[in-house]
C-alpha cells in the first residue's frame, strides 16, 4: 500500500506488469510447486519469480529514498 501512495504513476514500480507473480501471496504459493513441473514450465516459473523478488527489492530501495529523502528535507 505504501509503494502506490509514493509512486502512483510509475510504471517501474507497477507489479501488475509483472507476467505470473504479482505479489507475495502469489510468490509463496508458487515457490514449493516449482518442482512439480515439466523443466520448461519451471524456467518460465523461476524467471518469473526472479523478476517478482528484483521489483520487490528496489521497490523497498524506492520506499527507503523517499524517506530519506522526507527526513533529510524537514
Amino acid at each position: 500500500r505504501v509503494l502506490p501512495a509514493i509512486y502512483p504513476n510509475d510504471p517501474a514500480l507497477d507489479y501488475h506488469n509483472l507476467k505470473g507473480v504479482h505479489n507475495g501471496g502469489e510468490a509463496m504459493e508458487l515457490f514449493p510447486k516449482i518442482k512439480d513441473l515439466p523443466i520448461d514450465e519451471q524456467t518460465v516459473a523461476r524467471h518469473n519469480l526472479l523478476k517478482y523478488c528484483e521489483l520487490d527489492t528496489y521497490a523497498m530501495v524506492k520506499v527507503w529514498e523517499e524517506l530519506v529523502r522526507i527526513v533529510e528535507n524537514d
